[in-house]
């Protein structure tokens, strides 16, 4: 039987990365540095696999540690071993665990290589997948970016505008014609006072392809005498400076939107080779969007032994904590898979409950029954939905509708019997909505923090007691009262 070898790397992304490699009985092989080279891995290898039998695979356990894993993981998986990519917070406790009070790069190895053993069904291989789920992976991520990069400019022009125009006209989405006059003006209430209704409201009908017009104009005008005469041109505005600030920001919006439109028909393109049946767009509220992000952070959904699998990882799942005879319930989500994931299917959750009956069951009752709120609600029908997309994904086979009874129905006899059947009323609604105005409750404190507050107890001041509220007070008088008259005296 082939002898275990188990390899823990510690990744170094400006220095060189440390090794330790153990037997399966925890007895240490060698200890090495390398670097991301042919040579130094090649040496790293052979150093790895002395003494070892004839067709022993190597279990490599690595970090994401920034763009330094893949090199390692490419090498390795194409020379036929092993390789495991776990979760720093997981090799962090572990690490905790073994050395409480060092920390070191060879320690850190040595907990990833100890890993392998420790936790052997915790442990599921990497999966690099192919050139085309590959490409699929960076076109979506560099959209995500893009489109994240699009909403700061944006929300950087809003804050801009508003130093400029108080009341600025700026209340819903940025439209092309707001854009326009941006990169004309700067929003400089000077430029636009001088431009006119006319030329402003030619400019924004040129823009809007017609759309817009003088409404549009008067509402941008009124802005800039609005702000003209709340100034007074005082010098503690920089009026020019701002203005050029803003075009700036104009542009930068400009060529961000164009290259993430640019990405996104590439993502179109790869999402085309990896899903060319278009599965994932068949799940209802993913869309045209939704479904290459799905498909590029599940990789490949025969990976998953189970739907649970997926939701796991997800991070859809809430922890759970059980002692005793007790189970607390209502606990948050772990929040351990990728961001990329728990967004889309939860932006899919609040359109998919629209669609179909079973995933408005599961969101009605949360709502009305297990007293969740909506954040709540949708969470537990985005993962729902993650163990749909795994199983549409792995039997080849389009999403079908279907009603609480299984029977397949109609998107119109779906909505019909959302409607009739699992639509919260709105004064549940109403209920589950916070209206407390004087803060929030005292959350749970970690076992952490009690104890750094025991430690530090005994060199504190003693705290004043707690002043009561007046209802208190006065039940506390009460209460006094009472046990003086009741008091047996001698």
């Amino acid at each position: 039987m082939p002898e275990r070898r188990l390899v823990g790397i510690d990744l170094g992304i400006t220095s060189e990365h440390t090794v330790c490699v153990l037997r399966a009985d925890g007895s240490q092989v060698c200890r090495r540095r390398c670097r991301p080279t042919p040579d130094s891995m090649a040496e790293l290898e052979r150093a790895a696999l002395t003494g070892a039998p004839d067709g022993t695979r190597l279990e490599v356990v690595i970090e994401p540690t920034g763009p330094a894993w893949r090199p390692v993981a490419v090498y390795f998986v194409r020379r036929g071993h092993l390789v495991h990519r776990v979760s720093s917070a997981k090799a962090a406790d572990l690490r905790r665990f073994l050395s409480r009070h060092a920390k070191s790069n060879s320690i850190d190895a040595m907990t990833l290589a100890k890993l392998a053993y420790l936790d052997p069904a915790g442990l599921i291989p990497l999966d690099l997948g192919d050139r085309e789920q590959a490409a699929l992976d960076r076109r979506v991520r560099a959209c995500h970016r893009l489109t994240r990069l699009a909403g700061e400019h944006k929300t950087r022009l809003r804050d801009l505008v508003r130093q400029l125009l108080p009341d600025t006209p700026l209340e819903g989405a940025l439209g092309q014609a707001d854009l326009a006059i941006l990169e004309r003006t700067g929003a400089d209430p000077h430029r636009l006072a001088r431009l006119g209704k006319a030329r402003l409201a030619r400019l924004i009908a040129g823009a809007s392809h017609g759309q817009l017009g003088e409404l549009r104009a008067l509402r941008w005008l009124d802005a800039a005498h609005s702000a003209l005469e709340l100034f007074a041109d005082h010098p503690a505005l920089a009026f020019d400076d701002l203005a050029e600030e803003i075009k700036t920001e104009v542009r930068l919006l400009r060529a961000t939107e164009a290259e993430l439109s640019t990405h996104a028909s590439a993502r179109d393109l790869a999402y085309a080779q990896v899903d060319p049946e278009g599965l994932a767009r068949s799940l209802p509220g993913l869309g045209e969007v939704g479904a290459p992000s799905l498909v590029a952070a599940l990789g490949r959904p025969a990976r998953f032994p189970s739907g649970r699998h997926a939701r796991s990882f997800s991070g859809l799942t809430p922890r759970s904590s059980e002692t005793g005879e007790t189970d607390r319930k209502g606990q948050p989500i772990s929040k351990a898979g990728p961001s990329r994931l728990r967004t889309t299917l939860v932006l899919a959750a609040d359109h998919a409950r629209r669609q179909d009956p079973q995933l408005a069951r599961v969101y009605y009752l949360q709502m009305t029954e297990r007293g969740g709120c909506h954040a709540k609600a949708i969470c537990v029908v985005a993962a729902k939905l993650a163990e749909r997309a795994r199983a549409v994904l792995v039997r080849r086979l389009p999403y079908e509708l279907r009603d609480t009874d299984g029977r397949p129905v109609s998107a119109e006899q779906a909505k019909a019997i959302i409607a009739e059947q699992w639509t919260v009323p709105e004064e549940v609604r109403r209920r589950r909505r916070s209206r407390k105005t004087r803060g929030k409750a005292p959350q749970q404190v970690g076992t952490r923090h009690v104890n750094a507050s025991a430690r530090g107890a005994a060199t504190r001041r003693p705290s004043p007691p707690p002043i009561l509220a007046p209802e208190l007070v006065q039940i506390k008088e009460v209460l006094s009262t009472i046990a003086q008259r009741t008091i047996v005296r001698p």
